[in-house]
């Protein structure tokens, strides 16, 4: 079934966030490519953080190239040709881990914000200086390459501002793949301070966006922003907020206690949400937990 078919007929239950899980498998993500780093050093350990989700019950997994671009990579002394492969490897992943008999998953191609790349917490502030027409040049490469990788949706997520809203629903025109876009947001503006009742309404008119919504933000933000979003746009909301800590730069650690609960999915779903999990600090155990509240997989769920 294709995946704005399945969207129609049920909400689908994400994935929880992929460094969180690679991390409690032992492996250091400290590296400026963060968990990309893996798609080149221990692809396996990619493909067994996707199948712990799908195991849990998430039916759409998210891809290991959030911060997987052809700059960064060349930072890195990898070559063009080589990050094509990495970047299609992602998505081969996440598929690989979710086959077999069972429910149908899907695979989501994650292409992270500019910032990402940069690895310097930029991606939650935007305004990198950049024009919108130097943003799509930078963006539509990946996305290019992600789209022939085949995957059922491009996930453009943790979007900051405008500016790059606008970029990214350029760069997808013409690829053949549905996307959603997905901002990360602080109240009711965007990290970059726009309303995002202005942010989403870009993505209203867009046929290829299938979903808008939230993502990397406060589970006491998702809330209100559902229900924005659903408004604004008419399309089905996605959302996949942090556990609620905070991270701490100067100590490299999260702090405070945990928000996420997965009661708050059928709150979110009430609202217009459609595409429910969870992002960084949000495990398997409680994707698990928000598979049981929608009921996922159940014919008219």
């Amino acid at each position: 079934m294709r995946f704005a078919e399945a969207l129609a007929q049920r909400p689908l239950v994400l994935d929880g966030g992929l460094s969180n899980q690679l991390e409690a498998a032992g492996h250091d993500l400290s590296d400026a490519l963060w968990s990309a780093r893996l798609l080149a050093d221990e692809p396996a350990a990619v493909e067994a953080a996707h199948r712990a989700y799908y195991e849990a019950g998430a039916e759409v997994a998210v891809t290991a190239s959030y911060q997987a671009t052809y700059e960064g990579f060349a930072r890195h002394g990898i070559d063009a040709g080589r990050t094509r492969e990495l970047l299609s490897l992602s998505v081969e992943l996440a598929r690989r881990a979710g086959a077999g008999p069972g429910r149908e998953v899907w695979v989501a191609a994650s292409a992270g914000p500019y910032g990402a790349m940069l690895a310097d917490g930029s991606e939650y502030r935007g305004r990198y200086g950049l024009s919108v027409d130097a943003l799509e040049r930078f963006h539509r490469p990946r996305l290019e390459t992600l789209a022939a990788a085949g995957p059922d949706v491009l996930a453009l997520e943790t979007v900051p501002d405008t500016d790059e809203a606008r970029a990214l629903l350029r760069a997808v025109r013409g690829l053949g793949v549905p996307a959603w876009l997905s901002y990360s947001v602080a109240g009711d503006r965007t990290r970059a301070g726009q309303p995002l009742r202005e942010a989403f309404a870009l993505a209203a008119d867009a046929d290829e966006v299938v979903a808008v919504g939230v993502n990397c933000c406060s589970p006491q933000d998702a809330g209100p922003a559902v229900a924005l979003a659903a408004r604004i746009t008419g399309k089905p909301v996605v959302v996949y907020p942090n556990s609620g800590e905070t991270w701490d730069a100067m100590t490299r650690s999260w702090r405070g206690p945990t928000r996420f609960s997965a009661g708050q999915a059928q709150a979110w779903r009430a609202a217009g949400a459609r595409l429910i999990g969870g992002c960084c600090r949000v495990g398997p155990t409680t994707i698990a937990e928000v598979a049981r509240e929608l009921g996922a997989g159940r014919p008219g769920a």
